[in-house]
């Protein structure tokens, strides 16, 4: 699978995701997603920098976070509840013979999206399907592609104040469309360098999802709104058929 783009991957990027994204309301509806279906032990795939397998380790579960971008990972380990958390650095297939019996595998915010190629997108559910026990859960969302809200993603240079008082300037320019894939570029100044990252989403309809998850194992349950996004996303929560 394709290398994790460098805001997530590059260290003096990834200390930065949670200032830039620090409202995770958003994590709200799938911790309560995680109470409904009774989960008690879930694997967070593509966990970036920890903000949800914290958040369930904190409540007791059992909970493993995998993703492929280590600097994330280091950010992740730093938080509390974190020594409650089993890291993985690797993408889906890490979790093959290692992490079986899961009750719950959730892919939050654009997880879902990163895989552009068929075959990653394959391999992805393929590993899913084997790390869960059989009826568990498996939850994501994923933007709605007629919503084509790549169109209001553009960022004019913005100054964002950090933490320890230093100030950045950040900007996001969509560079093509050409769907089912949308490219975008991201720039951070700070301290005088100028920190870049490059990132391709695919946009997946309703019914192509639904077939690829049948086509993998799954029983697809429902398809709800995401509350943070309405109107925007689709949440996904599909059963693992045994």
């Amino acid at each position: 699978m394709r290398e994790p783009d460098a805001a997530f991957a590059d260290p003096r990027q990834a200390v930065l995701y949670d200032v830039f994204d620090d409202d995770r309301s958003d994590l709200d509806a799938y911790v309560a997603i995680v109470r409904e279906v009774g989960a008690r032990h879930v694997i967070d795939l593509g966990c970036g920098t920890g903000s949800l397998a914290v958040r369930l380790a904190g409540e007791g579960l059992v909970v493993v976070g995998v993703d492929p971008a280590a600097a994330s990972l280091d950010v992740a380990r730093s938080k509390p509840h974190a020594d409650r958390v089993t890291w993985i650095n690797g993408d889906a297939t890490a979790v093959v013979g290692g992490a079986s019996g899961a009750d719950l595998v959730v892919m939050t915010g654009n997880v879902a999206q990163v895989f552009v190629e068929d075959e990653d997108w394959s391999d992805t559910l393929t590993a899913v399907h084997s790390a869960l026990r059989p009826g568990g859960w498996f939850v994501f969302e994923t933007r709605r592609p007629e919503v084509r809200a790549w169109e209001s993603w553009d960022l004019r240079p913005t100054t964002v104040d950090l933490p320890d008082g230093r100030t950045a300037v950040v900007t996001r320019t969509v560079t093509t469309v050409d769907l089912p894939l949308v490219t975008f570029e991201g720039s951070t100044t700070l301290d005088g360098d100028i920190l870049t990252s490059t990132s391709t989403l695919r946009f997946r309809a309703r019914e192509e999802i639904e077939r690829d998850l049948l086509a993998h194992g799954f029983t697809v349950r429902d398809v709800r709104d995401a509350p943070d996004r309405p109107g925007k996303e689709h949440v996904f929560l599909a059963r693992a058929d045994g």
